[in-house]
């Protein structure tokens, strides 16, 4: 099912009233099946249309397992449907319920407020300008207005006219990289006493993720949280705007198009490239997801009449048992040697290394 689909379809069927095996109540608690195909593994999800009774406002969330594996507590990204179904808001936003039981609910939902306002701080205008830092679910009840207080991100959709399902999955795509760099700006707030930093760090190491989402900007990027600088470095964006200097020396014309890392063209052939940035040596989580983020660009983004040569990104080699996986399949690839580029026969034959 795509995840258009999904939203949408729990949008113009959701009734609080009707019964828990509703067609949309039963789409709710298949996320868990439909949503790991857009995510990087090792996330946990849930749908939830209530316990007994329907909520006035459902929700899909997607859970780092080391932060959180509920709505009640840490940070998560997450679909809330307002209560008149009207609109549906991707956002990322933390759990009121234990911090509660601390503070009680008035001050534990001023001060993720306030934390989520520090949170924001960490990442530059430019990355989060298009987002809301305000939700409204149209409902006075205690768990929409709690939505509504720990809001730190945002993305609006009227459920009657959403985006084409390409943009939904990047914008989903987006989030939970947002959620990624939330935890880490988050973390060393609280590593230094920052005010109005309250979560406590996490007892364990959160496994790193892949980088999926990031605007096209180069170098380090380096923000002020209460006087306390965070610094996150931007490797992905490096590998891109790397890479694409070297093609446009080998004279090919080149472009960014949303959500597409980069494009390039020369000698009649339209090349798509995706851009993979191994981490720690997990080259196989790498190749799996450009090769199916290649997959599902070239399906969504392009007619049947186009002709799309596919090329995989990446900043280290990847071994040869991957390097065979991608030239069966037609793909060339890429990857960062020194100051130059090395890659596969078809690669080479085509000038992109």
């Amino acid at each position: 099912m795509q995840l258009r689909d999904l939203i949408g379809t729990i949008g113009a069927t959701y009734d609080r009233h009707l019964p828990m095996s509703s067609e949309a109540q039963l789409l709710l608690r298949s996320a868990p099946r439909e949503l790991p195909q857009w995510i990087p593994g090792g996330y946990m999800v849930t749908g939830s249309g209530g316990i007994g009774g329907g909520a006035i406002s459902p929700w899909i969330g997607v859970f780092n397992p080391a932060e959180t594996t509920t709505a009640q507590k840490g940070m998560y990204v997450v679909y809330l449907f307002a209560a008149d179904m009207k609109r549906v808001y991707l956002t990322l936003n933390q759990g009121v319920t234990e911090i509660s039981e601390r503070l009680g609910r008035q001050a534990a939902r001023n001060a993720l407020n306030q934390e989520a306002a520090q949170i924001r701080a960490a990442f530059e205008t430019a990355t989060i300008h298009d987002l809301d830092e305000a939700i409204d679910l149209r409902s006075k009840a205690d768990l929409p207005r709690n939505y509504e207080y720990a809001n730190i991100l945002a993305r609006a959709y009227l459920t009657d006219d959403l985006p084409d399902e390409a943009t939904m999955v990047a914008d989903l795509q987006r989030f939970v990289q947002l959620y990624d760099l939330a935890l880490e700006a988050r973390e060393e707030g609280s590593q230094r006493g920052v005010p109005g930093i309250v979560t406590p760090p996490r007892e364990q190491p959160r496994k790193k993720t892949a980088v999926v989402f990031k605007p096209k900007d180069d170098g380090e990027y380096r923000k002020m949280i209460a006087a306390r600088e965070v610094t996150i470095y931007r490797r992905h964006e490096t590998l891109v705007n790397d890479y694409e200097a070297f093609l446009r020396r080998q004279r090919f014309t080149t472009a960014s198009p949303h959500p597409r890392d980069l494009t390039a063209e020369r000698d009649g052939r339209h090349w798509l490239i995706e851009a993979k940035a191994i981490r720690a040596g997990d080259a196989e989580t790498a190749a799996r997801e450009a090769f199916a983020q290649l997959c599902f660009y070239e399906h969504f983004l392009y007619d049947d009449t186009a002709t799309v040569s596919k090329l995989a990104l990446f900043n280290e080699p990847l071994g040869a048992a991957h390097l065979g996986f991608f030239e069966r399949k037609g793909i060339a690839v890429v990857w960062r040697r020194g100051d130059g580029w090395l890659g596969t026969d078809s690669a080479q034959s085509a000038g992109l290394c």
